[in-house]
């Protein structure tokens, strides 16, 4: 995969997104004109209506590949579009869950259920990062029973806390603790 697609929407992508990408389970097989209408979204970020048209037209020829989730993700969430942004992340939610084959409803997902323990398992890490995109959308648009939950549920499948969970929970506690004053 040449060149990054997401330059223009607010910096370079990170190690995760790039790892996904070039991976032939999530980044493979992305049609040359889908990739195109990506590219040409982040060229002309700055253009709203023009980059969405871009990002739509991308979606039409690959609807459910992780290129096309990202970008949109990523565009809705830079442009402040915050309730566009938490759309796609249940989608991608649900595209992880049938990747890494879980039950449907990511909140009876198990510890044993996939190799979430395991950083180098691309899967696994994708359901993960697309939870805590989830976690985090809900608590910003003020869902925080369910940015809670979602991150309740990282950390019990992610002891170790290498996706950052606990970082919502604390501020979901300083929340609480505020409002108890």
């Amino acid at each position: 995969m040449e060149g990054p697609l997401f330059e223009g929407f607010g910096g370079a992508s990170d190690a995760v997104e790039r790892s996904i990408l070039a991976s032939p389970l999530l980044g493979g097989g992305l049609p040359a004109e889908a990739r195109a209408h990506l590219d040409r979204a982040a060229e002309r970020y700055h253009l709203t209506d023009v980059a969405e048209t871009h990002l739509f037209q991308a979606e039409a020829i690959a609807p459910d590949h992780a290129a096309v989730l990202i970008a949109l993700y990523r565009f809705y969430f830079y442009k402040g579009r915050l309730s566009e942004a938490l759309d796609v992340a249940r989608v991608c939610v649900e595209k992880a869950l049938r990747l890494n084959v879980l039950d449907e409803n990511w909140r009876r997902v198990r510890a044993e259920d996939a190799a979430f323990g395991e950083w180098e398992a691309l899967l696994p890490r994708f359901f993960l990062f697309s939870l805590k995109g989830y976690a985090y959308l809900s608590m910003r648009l003020g869902k925080l029973d369910e940015g809670r939950e979602a991150a309740e549920k990282l950390l019990e499948l992610d002891p170790r806390d290498r996706i950052g969970a606990q970082v919502l929970i604390d501020v979901l506690d300083r929340m609480e603790e505020e409002t108890d004053e």
